[in-house]
Parts: structure tokens; C-alpha cells; sequence
């Protein structure tokens, strides 16, 4: 097995550390939520914080780490008699992003079930975390349904598995870590409100920290043993300190002057339900039990606001997780100063870690941990120089506000990834008939099954009232369901675009497509081409918020290279369907269809085209041409693309649906 990094050996990451060490304190708390970039120690501190948990005791022999002072009735492996259990180390389990349902719940032997009667269950990692941490990397790409389900056993404590009339439970207790990239996209807001705590890391911008990150990265790369051997004394240290917190977490005094004061911060940043004053609660006592105190003082609950409410605070889709701490501080204020306990409110609290006040640490001469984020590049995405702008570039505009869009969606049945916009075969939705199980057995159906058996008892000698059924006789269910799909955005910046007002309608109208792209759980690219070049400004992310944000700084100015535009698009539909052949496109041109710059422009745009159409590609054309006369060539280029072409004006509300209609007749008349 390998060596872990040490957790005392984190560079900086200060409110990481304290709310992963909280939850270690205060299960109940309800686990942590870590946003931040690439290489900033995020999974490091996660899998570092298993070597501190206390040991737990177990029953021998049972899988699902029943404690042997208080078993759980209910458990598969049960009933338990009294004797004496066996220490092991708390477990640290990994839920892997492409994990299955069964793997994730745990799977029932349907065929023994069918034929004999009794529940042999295989359980899960929900089981195999009770009493441990259960870890979720990259959390925003976990399918909604698993999130529900982990989320579901997480507040309830036990996991319920319910297959075709067969019901198993146990419990399932656990404190649940995700960690995720927001540029890589975001969970929905009634997700977010599921985790306890959520904190933003990024990596320091200071020369002499970054230094001993890389300092200690390499030391620990050179030597994993000896490395976590200098750090033993002050593992061992946190170690005993997270045991006495929770022995003495029971006697922390949460009064109602604190109490008061949780719930008036929760009023003032409008939180949605009680949740967050729950949380808040839970918090401040752990961090009372933390600091060695047996009272909640007005510092306890400032900063479980902070750790608590960021995600939780109502605000637009686009906007990034945050806290007005000069509003926190006024709340807090004026509801302070009634009942904060019977400490003396001067002293100071006892150091944690690291020496800060609370268990946060402060800074010294020698940094603390491990993370690293590279700078980033002024260049395009993937290495591409920006176009430079031309004399005629404009500044950029604000987007026109939003509207509310009807569901533009890809004809056919596809295959993605599940989502909410269009059709396909998917784990969850109606069921629509059955097939014979390919590999390990999902969703069965029952009435296929009995059917399939049916006609073969006699030979099968069956002789009593159970049913006989061999392999051969499984049906899997095939159900329908909506996938998510790959809206790719290609926006004409050029001159003949750059009328300020029409520019900002083009982006009001792209920004609300965006809004139902994030609400429909698609990924989204965006191209923009003016100039001489198109550019990828962003690769196809789940990101829905960078792509507003790339949206919003874009420039205008120069000539139109439509077919650039166009072949680029190509191009990156291209890649994405070697990396994601299941995601089915949806292209959306945003542009008059005037092309300039090199010779035949409109024939060369023509061409590249038909490229879409000739592989059926469902595309949608947002014309953009005003003035009194009109050339028609958006409708030219819509006709080239095999899609529908669309006015501006008509994108709005009601006259954007029959886009949908549209697109699928222009289809099927192909």
C-alpha cells in the first residue's frame, strides 16, 4: 500500500484542512464540498485525513463494519451477538465518476433471488465506507441519479436497495468528501446544498510558498517512507486532538445568544430552508470542541458562516460561491452580544495545528503542504494565439438581458450521457421493452424474465411451486429517458457584426441558450471567428459558466472568415466525437452569413457547410442580417447546413418553438 502525504505536510490551504479536520470531529457536520483549479492539493488533503481517523471497532467478519457495542438489527450479515470486535483503521473509499449504480449500492444475485428464494446481496462501497470516508473526485461529473443516491444514504445513514419486490438495507455512515474543477462544470444548486461545508481553494501566487510546495513534492516523490516519517510527531499530534474533540463534543454549550445569531445570518444572505441553520449549528460546536472549548463563542459561529453558507446564498446560475464578510460582520454585530457562553470571552482559544486560534493555522517562516497550479497562458485554448485585433476591433459589449428559451433538441434516440434534452436510451426513465442482459446484469425485467422461463419448467424438471430460471432466461429492461448533448456555439465577431446594439441582442440571445444549456446538463464549445482566423475560445466543457464568461469579454471587429469559422467547428466536433462518441451535437451559428477575405468567401462557407450536413449533423442558423435590405445568405448557409434558419427577433420566447419542429422535419424530409 502506498504512503499517503502527510496531512500536517499541506502547504497553506488553511480553511481546507480545518473543515476536512471539522468533519473528523463532527461526522454530522455533513461532509465537505472542495471547488478549486488544477493542482492545488485538493485529492492530496483528502486521502491524507484517513491516516488521522481514529481506528473503529468491528464485528469480526461482518461486511458491513457493524460496531460490536451497538450492531445494526438490520444488517445483512446480522444478527450479532455480543463479543468482542476487532480494531482496523478507518477506510477511505473511492467512488470512481463512471461507477454503476450495483457498484456503487451494491447488487442483488437476481437469479438466486428468482429460483431460491433468499437475498444474496453483494454489497457496495456505500457499505464498505460506514464508518469511514467515502471520497468522490471530480464530483460535478458524477451522473445526477448516483449524487442522489450518495447524497440520500449520506442524510438517512443507511443505504436502501430495492430491486423487483427484493428490499436490503444497512447503514451506512460516512464522511463524504467531493472534490471538483468549476471549470469543468457545476452541480446543481440542490446539490451543493446537500454537502455541509464547501471551501475554494487556489494555489498561493506567493514565490516562497510555491517554492516549498515544490520543495516538499519532490522530497516526498524521493522518499514516501522517510518523508512521512519527519512529519510522524505532528500526525500523531492532530491524531490525539481529533479524539479529545469528540469526546468532548458532547458537553459544548450551544447558546441561544449563538443560536440567535446563526439565524440571523441566515436571514440576511436568504438561504433557501432550514438546512444551512442546521449546519451552521453543527459547526460552530465542533468548532468550540476543536479550540478545547465547552462553549460557542461569537468567532465559532463567523466562521461556520463562512464555510457553511458561500453555496448556499441565492444568486444567477453564473455566478461563482461567495460571502459579503462586511455583511456577515454587521449581522453578526448587531445580534451579538447575548449569551455567548460562559467562557471568558478574552481568552484566547487553545492553538490547533499549526498554532492559529481554532485549529487554523498561521503563517510562518515554513510553509506547510503540497499543491502546485502552473500559470496560466495568455494564448487561446490549446495553444492557439488570439486573433490580434485589427484597427477596426471594438471593445467588448454587455450582453442584452436573458429570456427564457423553449428546448432546442437533437432528432433520433442517441445514447449520451443523461441529461434533459433530448431523447435516448438511458439507466433511468420509462421502460419500453427488454433485451438479453450484455455483461453483468442491470435493471431486470421481471415479466420478460418469467416469460422467457416459462415454457421450459417441465423440462427442467421443476417440481415444486419456486420457478426455475437458468441465465439464458434474464431480461435486462430497456428504458427511455433525455440525454444531454454537445451545443456547439459558433459566433460571428466580424466588422459586420459590431453594431453595438445588435451585438449586444446576439449575446443576450447566445447567453440564453447558455442558461438552458446549463439547466439541461449539456456540455457546450464555443468557435468565433473574425478577422483573418477562427478560434476556439472555449473547447467543449461542461463548464456552462466559462462559456458565459468568454462570451461576455468577446471583441468585434474585422473581416467575417465564415468558412474558417465553419472548419474549426469541424474540427472540434471531430475530436470530441473520438473522445465522447455518444454525445451527439447540436451546432448553432450565430452570424448575417456575409463572408469576406480571400477568393469565392460565400462558395468556400458553402462547402464547409455541407461537410455538416453530408455527416447529419442537427444544426440551427441565428441570423443576424437588420437593415432594410437583406441578402438572405444566413438562410443560404442554413439550407448548405442541412438545419433551420431563425431571425434574431424570433429567438425569443414563443418563436423559438418551432425550432425544434423545424430541425426534426428538415431531418426526416432529408
Amino acid at each position: 500500500m502506498s504512503t499517503p502525504f502527510p496531512f500536517t505536510a499541506v502547504v497553506g490551504q488553511d480553511d481546507l484542512r480545518l473543515a476536512l479536520l471539522l468533519n473528523a470531529v463532527s461526522p454530522a457536520v455533513g461532509g465537505v464540498l472542495v471547488r478549486g483549479e488544477k493542482g492545488t492539493a485538493k485529492s492530496t488533503a483528502v486521502r491524507a485525513l484517513a491516516a488521522l481517523m481514529p481506528e473503529v471497532d468491528v464485528v469480526p467478519g461482518c461486511r458491513f463494519s457493524c460496531a460490536p457495542a451497538s450492531p445494526d438489527p438490520a444488517c445483512p450479515d446480522g444478527p450479532h451477538g455480543a463479543g468482542a470486535g476487532e480494531p482496523r483503521p478507518a477506510r477511505m473509499v473511492e467512488l470512481p465518476v463512471g461507477a454503476s449504480e450495483d457498484r456503487l449500492v451494491g447488487a442483488l444475485d437476481i437469479e438466486r433471488a428468482l429460483s431460491e428464494g433468499v437475498k444474496a446481496f453483494e454489497p457496495g462501497l456505500l457499505a464498505d465506507a460506514h464508518r469511514g470516508i467515502l471520497y468522490v473526485d471530480e464530483v460535478n461529473l458524477l451522473h445526477d441519479h448516483l449524487v442522489d443516491l450518495l447524497l440520500d444514504a449520506a442524510a438517512m445513514g443507511a443505504s436502501y436497495v430495492e430491486r423487483e419486490g427484493v428490499s436490503v438495507r444497512h447503514a451506512s455512515k460516512f464522511l463524504l468528501v467531493g472534490t471538483m474543477n468549476p471549470e469543468e462544470g457545476e452541480l446543481r444548486p440542490q446539490l451543493l446544498d446537500r454537502f455541509g461545508l464547501t471551501v475554494e481553494v487556489a494555489a498561493s501566487r506567493e514565490p516562497d510558498e510555491r517554492v516549498e510546495v515544490v520543495r516538499r513534492r519532490l522530497a516526498y516523490e524521493d522518499g514516501p517512507e522517510e518523508f512521512a516519517a519527519r512529519w510522524a510527531d505532528e500526525e500523531a499530534a492532530v491524531r490525539r486532538r481529533i479524539a479529545a474533540a469528540r469526546e468532548l463534543l458532547p458537553q459544548v454549550r450551544l447558546g441561544d445568544g449563538a443560536l440567535r445569531q446563526i439565524a440571523a445570518t441566515c436571514a440576511a444572505f436568504e438561504v433557501d430552508g432550514m438546512r444551512a441553520d442546521i449546519v451552521m449549528a453543527r459547526t460552530a460546536t465542533a468548532l468550540a470542541a476543536w479550540a478545547g472549548r465547552t462553549d460557542v463563542l461569537a468567532e465559532d459561529v463567523r466562521q461556520a458562516a463562512l464555510l457553511a453558507l458561500p453555496h448556499r446564498r441565492r444568486r444567477n446560475p453564473f455566478d461563482a460561491p461567495g460571502l459579503d464578510e462586511d455583511k456577515l460582520d454587521e449581522t453578526l454585530e448587531e445580534f451579538g452580544g447575548q449569551d455567548q457562553g460562559d467562557g471568558d470571552g478574552d481568552d484566547d482559544p487553545d492553538p490547533g495545528p499549526g498554532g492559529g486560534p481554532g485549529g487554523r493555522p498561521e503563517p510562518d517562516d515554513a510553509p506547510r503542504g503540497d499543491g502546485d497550479t502552473a500559470a496560466r497562458p495568455e494564448a487561446g485554448e490549446g495553444g492557439e494565439p488570439r486573433p490580434s485585433g485589427g484597427a477596426g476591433e471594438q471593445s467588448p459589449v454587455r450582453a442584452a438581458e436573458p429570456f427564457r428559451t423553449k428546448v432546442l433538441s437533437v432528432p433520433g434516440l442517441g445514447d449520451g450521457a443523461a441529461g434533459r434534452r433530448s431523447r435516448a436510451r438511458t439507466e433511468h426513465g420509462r421502460t419500453t421493452g427488454a433485451r438479453r442482459p450484455q455483461g453483468a446484469l442491470g435493471r431486470l425485467h421481471l415479466a420478460a424474465t418469467v416469460r422467457a422461463a416459462a415454457p421450459h419448467q417441465r423440462a427442467r424438471g421443476r417440481s415444486g411451486p419456486g420457478l426455475v430460471v437458468r441465465r439464458d432466461d434474464l431480461r435486462q429492461a430497456t428504458r427511455e429517458g433525455r440525454e444531454g448533448n454537445l451545443v456547439l456555439f459558433v459566433v460571428d465577431a466580424s466588422g459586420s457584426m459590431a453594431a453595438r446594439q445588435r451585438m449586444s441582442a446576439v449575446k443576450g440571445a447566445v447567453l440564453s441558450l447558455l442558461l438552458d444549456a446549463y439547466q439541461r446538463r449539456d456540455k457546450v464549445g464555443l468557435v468565433t471567428f473574425r478577422g483573418s482566423a477562427a478560434e476556439v475560445a472555449l473547447p467543449p466543457t461542461s463548464s456552462v459558466d466559462a462559456a458565459a464568461a468568454r462570451l461576455e469579454s468577446l471583441p468585434t471587429g474585422g473581416r467575417t472568415p465564415l468558412a474558417a469559422g465553419l472548419l474549426k467547428a469541424h474540427e472540434v466536433l471531430r475530436v470530441e466525437r473520438l473522445r465522447d462518441p455518444a454525445r451527439r451535437p447540436l451546432l448553432v451559428v450565430v452570424t448575417d452569413g456575409r463572408a469576406t477575405g480571400g477568393p469565392e468567401p460565400v462558395a468556400l462557407a458553402g462547402r464547409a457547410a455541407r461537410l455538416f450536413a453530408g455527416e447529419g449533423v442537427a444544426s440551427v442558423v441565428v441570423d443576424c442580417e437588420s437593415g432594410p435590405v437583406r441578402l438572405g445568405l444566413a438562410g443560404q448557409l442554413a439550407a448548405g447546413l442541412g438545419g433551420t434558419a431563425v431571425t434574431l427577433d424570433e429567438l425569443r420566447a414563443d418563436s423559438i418553438a418551432g425550432l425544434v419542429k423545424d430541425v426534426q422535419n428538415d431531418r426526416r424530409a432529408a
